[in-house]
């Protein structure tokens, strides 16, 4: 049965935090450390205003601040509930690794980055999208921006998500990032032009670049992302990932992303930022996204393949009307859409609010998985990324991590090494730990084989766990 609380907050008039973070924070604690309770009923925004006399504003900003991060749930006029949350079990004795015959592939444990968890969906939700989608003709002349109502709805999306004020003449439907990617490529790049990719980075960038003709520059990325002290002064492009660096997982931190913007800006250059799992954090507050500080010198993609499925394939492009614009120009010119029907049956998800539930659900549950990975690893070897997004990085020498993943293979597990995201000779070692794919109890047998194998390459050498900027790759 859900039930009424009263809350002990006050806040501080005095301090240099908003009034609303302050409660927002007091609410988070109090929900992790147990005040709050799963199915319990948070005060009416008006009471709580009139308790702490403040504005309900205040109240009003803080719970839509945790809606949005899976904390509270609930439906206008109904009441506001904390969330169910589901408590991991405590880790089990570790055991030393015993070499063990090659498990069948369906056994394996799939901790590689990338993919997100596509077997937590509302079934009922699904089918009626796909339902009302199906009620409408097909389209004979499909638009290269994208269906109106759904470039409509993501801004709206992007407004509440990611605090961007964008209209719909500013978004393009895409098929995801790729798709995306190719069309900035097609607009802003040719024959001999020079494109920046972060190295280590994303390999379906380089790829497209060069597919486009264009010159591929390796910029070097630190624990912070990329780094902007000796950025080439004659790219056209430079493609960065700030919210959750790929695959290293820093998130720029805000006098960077004035710089990068600031160097954008002397030398003409546009950025392309790749938004991929930015609704996913954990701890921190969100950072504004490059497009929302300066529009005119940046690209943003942005795709719904970690927050609902890749399957989907919808994605979206935000830039300056006129470079929309031409974008769409040149789509239409190759025959690139995305398809009408899967187009509405986003918007049905969209507008039944159904998108948003998922995204808070799977919120909550891939806090779950990286707590795990967090527990179970965090003793044993350095941990990076783990405040954001859907993968971290354990650090490890270069020697041990050839070791590590083919150990970790021959075991069931499937782990992604740092070195393959490399433009050219690596310079950072260790793995990428993508904890979407697999369910918790997975994830949580990965780590602690995962860790038994780094004790036994170091079984005497104490390990720290650091998520800032603190250290260096060994």
């Amino acid at each position: 049965m859900r039930t009424h609380v009263d809350l002990p907050v006050s806040l501080s008039r005095d301090s240099d935090a908003p009034l609303t973070a302050q409660l927002a924070d007091w609410l988070r604690r109090a929900m992790l450390d147990g005040t709050l309770a799963p199915g319990e009923r948070l005060p009416s925004t008006r009471s709580l205003a009139t308790q702490l006399a403040v504005s309900r504003t205040v109240i009003t900003e803080a719970y839509q601040q945790l809606y949005a991060e899976g904390w509270l749930d609930g439906r206008h006029g109904s009441g506001t509930f904390v969330a169910d949350m589901e408590v991991a079990p405590p880790p089990r004795e570790q055991t030393p690794y015993v070499p063990a015959p090659p498990p069948a592939p369906a056994d394996w444990i799939d901790l590689t980055p990338g993919q997100p968890w596509v077997r937590d969906y509302d079934p009922a939700a699904w089918k009626r999208a796909w339902r009302k989608a199906a009620d409408l003709p097909p389209g004979a002349d499909p638009t290269p921006y994208g269906l109106p109502r759904l470039r409509e709805l993501l801004a709206d999306h992007l407004r509440r998500a990611r605090g961007m004020a964008v209209g719909p003449e500013n978004i393009l439907v895409t098929r995801g990032t790729g798709n995306g990617l190719d069309l900035c490529a097609l607009a802003l790049l040719g024959n001999g032009t020079r494109a920046g990719v972060e190295d280590p980075g994303y390999h379906v960038a380089r790829t497209v670049f060069e597919a486009r003709g264009a010159q591929v520059v390796p910029c070097p990325v630190d624990e912070d992302g990329v780094i902007v002290d000796g950025l080439p002064g004659d790219l056209r492009v430079l493609y960065t990932t700030p919210a959750h660096q790929y695959p290293l997982g820093g998130r720029l931190p805000i006098p960077r992303r004035e710089r990068l913007l600031a160097w954008a800006r002397s030398t003409g250059a546009t950025i392309v930022e790749d938004d991929y799992d930015a609704e996913f954090r954990y701890d921190v507050a969100p950072l504004p996204a490059l497009y929302g500080l300066d529009p005119s010198r940046v690209v943003l993609l942005g795709t719904l393949s970690k927050t609902l499925a890749p399957d989907v394939g919808v994605g979206w492009l935000v830039g300056d009307p006129e470079l929309v614009a031409a974008i769409a120009r040149l789509r239409r010119s190759v025959g690139d859409r995305t398809s009408g029907p899967v187009q509405q049956a986003v918007i049905n998800l969209l507008e039944c609010g159904d998108l948003d539930r998922h995204l808070r659900r799977m919120r909550l549950e891939y806090a779950r998985r990286r707590a795990a990975v967090v527990e179970l690893l965090g003793p044993v070897c350095r941990l990076r990324g783990d405040t954001a997004g859907l993968h971290v990085v354990a650090e490890l020498p270069s020697s041990v991590e050839p070791y590590v993943v083919e150990r970790a293979r021959e075991r069931g597990v499937l782990l992604d090494s740092i070195g393959r995201h490399h433009h050219g000779r690596a310079r950072l070692h260790g793995v990428v730990i993508g904890y979407g794919s697999a369910s918790l109890a997975d994830v949580r047998r990965g780590c602690r084989i995962l860790a038994d194998l780094i004790r036994s390459t170091h079984p005497s050498t104490p390990r720290t766990r650091t998520s800032g900027a603190q250290g260096g790759f060994e």
